[in-house]
């Protein structure tokens, strides 16, 4: 293995887009990092600010329990811890931002 090589993931080149590796955990991301961007957590990449939309990110939430009941008994066990801490960290965020969203 070169020098290079071994500074960058699967001997990626300088330019070329960064792929995460095919796991369980990549798919849970694909719903997570939009759900922080929806609770306003995030910068929007796209337009560059915070911006809070709580019906979509209740439904990226709500996306991820539908993800964790069809895979349940079927996880890797760090797969599944992984999954129920995403779940539990979005839930206590979405209520935060619910709750303040009414005072």
């Amino acid at each position: 293995m070169s020098e290079h090589d071994q500074h960058e993931p699967n001997g990626a080149e300088k330019g070329k887009t960064f792929l995460p590796p095919l796991d369980f955990g990549s798919i849970v991301a694909l719903l997570y990092i939009p759900a922080k961007i929806k609770l306003g957590l995030l910068v929007d990449p796209n337009k560059g600010e915070l911006e809070t939309d709580l019906p979509q990110a209740r439904r990226l939430i709500d996306l991820l329990d539908l993800l964790a009941d069809r895979t349940k008994g079927r996880l890797e066990p760090d797969e599944e811890k992984f999954l129920e801490f995403v779940l539990q960290e979005l839930k206590m965020q979405f209520l935060e931002k619910s709750e303040a969203v009414k005072l």
